[in-house]
């Protein structure tokens, strides 16, 4: 058997399986080469071990395989499952994944479509959270085809969850047996986790004569959570309810009421269904969101587009499921 040669140039296989070099080129770009030609372009290829140029692929194709993926944060066990899915997908095609973390940074998610604008990927999918004029702007001058993931954001192909009816049916929840219930959420200015999940829980609320005792703003931290929840107890010692707008802060808010003794007292509820909602004690009442199923949706998006060379934009809205644990229940 021949050894391999590194180095070896299209110009070189041309010339060893006896043809021209736009014959070679065609075949590597899957032009028509006949038969005969084929075996010996890719016996030459197979005993030298040809690799061709990305670089010279990408000049000639205009694609280079990558796909941007811009995340709030890394930690995130929401985000994790969505880049999951979304690598999955993707892997299929044959595309690779290009991370990009903003640390809960929208200006950084700005900074990044610019710098995906200007650098070679075939597609983005933002996992945004506040959106400015700025995002439309960049989203606006972005030559290639973009999905975004976890918000509904108009004029634009996206994959969003259903916060408003969710948040909703988990703090009906809360309502069965409380009547002192207080929200610990995040800002507005975040539509679907700060904004749609409060009118949910307001709705919830409403629906059976009853006024929120405390609504608080708060970072996505569970240190947030607690101290949060150590002020509310302070100043209304007779609450008997929290609606927390995610795991994470609900983690922290039962931490704090543990520590008090009284976790048997006051009703937590969750959205996420992340890991820790299982390991807490009592174990957290939320919301299970398909977020492995939303990136892969959010991937077969993109990949529709980028095949189509279309400006597809759909609009999907993944279901939900309540989970009932202890947090929620024998108060």
């Amino acid at each position: 058997m021949k050894r391999r040669r590194s180095g070896v140039t299209i110009n070189e296989i041309a010339k060893m399986a006896g043809v021209s070099r736009a014959t070679v080129s065609r075949y590597l770009n899957d032009g028509y080469v006949s038969e005969e030609k084929k075996e010996r372009i890719a016996g030459v290829i197979a005993e030298t071990g040809y690799i061709p140029s990305s670089q010279a692929q990408m000049l000639r194709t205009k694609k280079t395989g990558l796909i941007g993926v811009i995340i709030p944060k890394i930690s995130s066990d929401s985000i994790g499952r969505m880049v999951d899915g979304i690598g999955e997908e993707l892997a299929k095609e044959g595309y690779q994944l290009l991370l990009a973390s903003t640390n809960n940074n929208e200006r950084e998610e700005v900074r990044y479509l610019q710098t995906f604008r200007n650098n070679y990927v075939d597609g983005v999918i933002l996992i945004g959270t506040i959106f400015r004029k700025e995002h439309r702007k960049a989203l606006e001058e972005l030559e290639v085809p973009v999905v975004i993931l976890g918000q509904q954001y108009e004029g634009y192909a996206c994959v969003y969850q259903d916060d408003c009816h969710s948040a909703r049916d988990v703090a009906e929840l809360l309502t069965k047996n409380c009547r002192h219930i207080a929200y610990i959420g995040v800002t507005p200015k975040d539509k679907a986790v700060g904004a749609a999940r409060k009118k949910g829980f307001q709705t919830a609320l409403s629906s059976k004569g009853l006024e929120p005792v405390a609504e608080k703003q708060i970072a996505f931290r569970m240190e947030e959570g607690y101290q949060t929840m150590r002020q509310i107890v302070e100043t209304i010692p007779y609450i008997d309810g929290v609606f927390c707008a995610t795991d994470m802060i609900a983690a922290g808010a039962l931490q704090y009421l543990r520590e008090a003794g009284l976790e048997r007292k006051v009703c937590v509820t969750g959205m996420g269904d992340s890991q820790i909602a299982t390991i807490l004690q009592p174990s957290l009442s939320t919301v299970h969101f398909h977020y492995k199923s939303s990136g892969r949706e959010a991937a077969r998006l993109l990949i529709e587009m980028l095949q189509k060379s279309e400006d597809v934009r759909k609009e999907i809205k993944m279901g939900y499921q309540i989970i009932e644990r202890d947090s929620t229940r024998d108060i």
